[in-house]
C-alpha cells in the first residue's frame, strides 16, 4: 500500500469501523449522546481497573472544568472534524466495553498520531483491545492518509505491553517520565508502525496468522 496523501477528517467523519475476522466481532464507533447511562456505568464498574493508566494533571496545570456528557461527545466530534483525533468506543455485541482514540494527528510533513485504549475488565482475555487497536491503526495508515503511529506503555502495564508484542510494533525504547499518569511523571516504552513496516499488509492481517 503505497503511502498516500492526507484526506480531510472532517470529510469522513462520523466514520464506523468493523472486524468480523474473528468472535467476537467488534465494532468502531462514535459516541452517541443517548450512550450516556451505558458509558457511565461502564465507566464506573471499571474505575479502579483503569484508574492506574489514566492521565492526570501535573501539579500547577490549570485544573479543567467539568463537563456534560453532551459536551463530552460535541468535544470529540470536534475534534475528529477539525483532523485532530479519530475517538471511536468499541462496541461488542450491541454493548460498549471501552474506547480506542487516535489522537495528536500532525499532518504536513510528519503524518503521524498516536493510539491510546481503555476496555472493560470484563472483556480482557479476548484478544478485543488488540484487534480494536489494529483496526484503528489499519485505518489510520490507509484511507486516514497516516505514515505513522504510536503506542506508549507504561512499562508496568504488561497487559498492554503483550498487545504491542502480538501486534509485531516496532519498540523504539523507553521515554523517561514521559506522560503524567495516575498522579506522577511515568516512564513510558513506545512503540511504533509505519506504512513500510505493513509493506502492503495490515495488522488485522498479521493478526489472523499468530
Amino acid at each position: 500500500m503505497p503511502w498516500r496523501p492526507h484526506r480531510d477528517g472532517s470529510a469522513t467523519w462520523p466514520l464506523v469501523l468493523r472486524d468480523a475476522t474473528s468472535e467476537p466481532a467488534i465494532v468502531l464507533r462514535p459516541l452517541r449522546v443517548q450512550d450516556e447511562s451505558e458509558w457511565q456505568r461502564v465507566r464506573r464498574d471499571n474505575a479502579h481497573h483503569v484508574q492506574p493508566w489514566e492521565p492526570t494533571l501535573p501539579p500547577g496545570a490549570p485544573a479543567r472544568a467539568p463537563v456534560s456528557f453532551r459536551q463530552f461527545v460535541r468535544d470529540l466530534d470536534a475534534e475528529a472534524r477539525a483532523d485532530r483525533a479519530m475517538p471511536w468506543c468499541i462496541e461488542v455485541r450491541g454493548r460498549i466495553v471501552g474506547q480506542v482514540h487516535l489522537f495528536g494527528i500532525v499532518r504536513a510533513a510528519q503524518q503521524s498520531a498516536a493510539v491510546g485504549y481503555w476496555l472493560d475488565e470484563s472483556m480482557t482475555g479476548q484478544g478485543i483491545a488488540t484487534r480494536a487497536v489494529a483496526l484503528a491503526v489499519d485505518h489510520a495508515l490507509g484511507h486516514g492518509g497516516l505514515h505513522r503511529v504510536e503506542l506508549n506503555i507504561r512499562l508496568d502495564n504488561l497487559p498492554s505491553l503483550r498487545v504491542a508484542e502480538r501486534l509485531g510494533l516496532r519498540d523504539e525504547g523507553i521515554r523517561r517520565r514521559f506522560l503524567h499518569i495516575d498522579g506522577q511523571w511515568r516512564d513510558h516504552r513506545s512503540f511504533a508502525v509505519t506504512v513500510e513496516d505493513l509493506a502492503g499488509a495490515s495488522l488485522t492481517a498479521r493478526l489472523s496468522q499468530v
